[in-house]
């Protein structure tokens, strides 16, 4: 069974509606309400972003045009999480569409380091939803010990005296 090649990410990428739930739990776990009815300036922030695409009933938020606080609030969240898929068994440089270790195109891998926020985690999205990279099944494992970095140095998952990444 081979693989298809994803679609190409647009240019201006919405932020999904999880992501801007997991971005409130978030702040609302660093900044808890002292009194259980207000909330930080973060969550309200956010909160209103989530209110509207909620009463509009809408799945992305324009990362362009969202209101600043309420941006700086996701990125500040966004920042805590894991940048790049890689767990360092890159198959696109074999010359696969894409990569059975983290499930990105040849494209996104290439131009990675040029994406957005909203447009990286568009990607981890898909990836996730499909599921068929082997950082979700056969090397899950290795992908919780990956830092985030793109390409990391495959000896940091080598188990112990050995020399190279296990098969």
């Amino acid at each position: 069974m081979s693989a298809t090649p994803s679609a190409p990410i647009s240019a201006s990428p919405g932020i999904h509606i999880t992501d801007i739930e997991a971005a409130i739990n978030w702040w609302r776990e660093r900044s808890p309400s002292p009194d259980g009815i207000s909330a930080c300036p973060e969550v309200r922030a956010l909160a209103e972003v989530y209110a509207l695409m909620v009463y509009y009933r809408e799945h992305l938020c324009d990362e362009v045009s969202m209101p600043p606080r309420a941006r700086e609030a996701w990125l500040a969240w966004y920042a805590t999480t894991p940048d790049a898929p890689c767990i360092a068994i890159c198959s696109t440089s074999q010359g696969d569409e894409v990569c059975k270790g983290c499930g990105r195109s040849f494209d996104e891998v290439q131009h990675w380091p040029a994406f957005t926020p909203a447009q990286k985690r568009g990607v981890w999205r898909r990836i996730t939803a499909e599921g068929t990279a082997w950082r979700f099944n056969r090397y899950a494992e290795r992908a919780r010990l990956a830092s985030g970095e793109d390409h990391p140095d495959p000896q940091r998952f080598a188990p112990s005296g050995a020399a190279g990444p296990r098969p």
